[in-house]
């Protein structure tokens, strides 16, 4: 139970990042609101603001799933730890980063499933 609790912890920064991550991405992808914030405009400001959190939380989510899953099952086996294992790691989370980002503006664009 005490390993499966520190696995887990060692996953949090991760996870962290990717939820950030995934707000970043949204925001990046929908850009400034155009909707003054003054009166009852405001309202819908918030609404903006509220599904970019929640649409960049669940990007986020995908990217940490798959990344802790890549390394749970391939890379924990393959590298070990160290400078340059995290190093890998990085370059893996990007990766797969993109590989989400790729997905989500074929079924947003492409497929329009989204």
């Amino acid at each position: 139970m005490t390993k499966f609790i520190l696995s887990a912890l060692s996953y949090l920064p991760w996870t962290i990042v990717s939820l950030l991550s995934g707000v970043v991405y949204i925001r990046l992808l929908l850009g400034p609101n155009p909707v003054p914030q003054r009166g009852l405009w405001g309202v819908l400001h918030m609404f903006f603001k509220l599904g970019m959190l929640r649409v960049g939380f669940i990007f986020g989510a995908v990217l940490a799933l798959a990344f802790i899953l890549a390394d749970v099952f391939y890379l924990r086996q393959k590298l070990g730890h160290g400078l340059q294992a995290t190093a890998l790691r990085v370059l893996c989370f990007i990766c797969i980063g993109i590989c989400v980002a790729i997905i989500h503006y074929v079924l947003e664009k492409v497929v329009d499933v989204i």
